[in-house]
């Protein structure tokens, strides 16, 4: 019998780790390709023949998802198998709906067949939709478990937009380890925090090995998520965030609404600048669809570094790309801090180069904010030319990283900084501890 042809829909991320678990070994397949979305310049590469294994020595194609139904029929593919997240249930099944007019199959894998089993415990987070407030919780409970004598690693959803081979496994303890791997700016936003905190930052390509290195070192894992996605790894303790800034949202998108049906514990994050009928919306649905999942509320308390340098000043800011792009969030924290502090914000559209331009096109319910976003040297670079050209007295950054050390602004930028606040007691705290307990 021939090999079962198969295509992967990813964003340089699930796809490669399902690919590496389920099927690099698995003679009855043939993986075609992988195609790309979310990131740009993903597209066009190939996933090497060090990661794809001895089947596949010329590696695999990753191809542009626009050519799907090309893809299909050209390739002659029997299988296509979604593998990205943080995607309106609806897209989800307009790619099914194309796969099954080519005659193909579609497939969605779940957590059985995709997470490792680590051999220490794990404690996860995960969130409905990006930019929910992971990594200020889990920045928060690595505080809380080093404080209870764990040596915690951090792993986090992979973001390998380099070199894949020579990010197969990555280890970051220091910025030096981000200059040398080359990060971008998105990868900036969730080591620098981390390593901030005195915390190891495993990602990379190869799960498998970047959980045995991460053993090696720590007697406890803690998963970072990214987007909306499942852990990779069997968590021990699943802690997943709802948004009451986005009530609905809860079951909405794919795969939150498979997240927040596993989750332990569902933390209701940013009570502290929601609506008590927002905070309700989403409460009441997470214990409807999730009724064994204990519920406690959290806040994001955000604050300037110099409010008195912000206020009454014109103000360009600058927010967490994900959270406005595929996030769907007009803008954040930095927005709101700015207007607390008094300041009129400068809305930076009208002086943004073409490569910025296009992002406000693709998304355009983004706002009078502008994202931090750095795949790629041009696209630093045109955020950088688009903070210049802003006609603004300084620079309100949100994004988590130091936005001033990474771009030559010739305007000051005072930061907005937003961290994990309990809101209630025993809170998260009171889960950890019941969890780390147990017998």
């Amino acid at each position: 019998m021939s090999a079962r042809r198969i295509l992967i829909l990813g964003a340089a991320g699930r796809d490669f780790h399902n690919f590496n678990l389920v099927y690099r070994d698995d003679l009855a397949v043939e993986v075609v390709a992988f195609t790309a979305a979310q990131i740009p310049g993903i597209a066009g590469r190939r996933y090497p023949p060090e990661l794809a294994g001895p089947r596949y020595p010329e590696g695999i194609p990753i191809l542009d998802e626009a050519d799907l139904e090309s893809i299909l029929r050209e390739r002659r593919i029997d299988e296509v198998v979604f593998a990205y997240s943080d995607v309106p249930h609806a897209q989800v099944m307009h790619l099914a709906s194309k796969a099954l007019a080519a005659g193909a199959d579609f497939s969605l894998l779940g957590p059985a067949r995709t997470q490792i089993q680590a051999k220490v415990p794990v404690v996860a987070v995960s969130a409905v939709r990006t930019g929910c407030g992971k990594s200020q919780t889990a920045r928060y409970l690595s505080g809380l478990l080093k404080a209870k004598g764990r040596r915690v690693a951090v792993l986090r959803h992979p973001m390998p937009y380099g070199d894949l081979g020579r990010q197969a496994v990555q280890r970051f303890a220091a910025r030096a380890d981000l200059d040398a791997a080359e990060c971008t700016v998105e990868e900036r936003e969730e080591y620098e925090p981390h390593l901030a905190c005195g915390n190891v930052v495993f990602a990379g390509v190869d799960y498998e090995r970047i959980v045995a290195a991460a053993e090696s070192e720590a007697d406890l894992i803690l998963w970072d998520g990214g987007n909306n996605d499942f852990p990779f790894l069997r968590p021990d303790l699943h802690i997943v965030l709802v948004d009451p800034l986005r009530p609905g949202h809860e079951t909405s998108h794919h795969p939150g609404e498979a997240v927040l049906r596993m989750a332990d514990v569902v933390v209701v994050a940013k009570s502290d600048a929601a609506a008590p009928a927002d905070m309700r919306h989403v409460e009441e649905a997470a214990r409807a669809i999730n009724p064994r999942a204990r519920i406690v509320r959290a806040a994001s308390p955000v604050r300037l570094d110099d409010e008195a340098a912000v206020r009454g000043r014109r103000v360009l800011v600058v927010e967490d790309g994900p959270t406005l792009t595929h996030g769907g969030m007009p803008w954040g924290a930095g927005h709101l801090a700015a207007l607390r502090a008094g300041a009129t914000i400068v809305d930076p559209r009208p002086f943004a180069g073409p490569a910025i331009r296009s992002l406000y096109t693709r998304y355009p319910h983004i706002g009078e904010v502008l994202p931090a976003t750095g795949y790629s040297r041009e696209q630093l670079d045109a955020l950088r030319q688009a903070i210049n050209a802003t006609p603004a007295d300084l620079v309100v950054s949100a994004t988590p990283i130091d936005l001033a050390a990474l771009v030559q602004a010739h305007k000051p930028v005072v930061r907005a900084r937003y961290e994990f606040a309990e809101a209630e007691s025993p809170g998260l705290a009171g889960a950890v501890d019941a969890f780390l307990s147990r017998p």
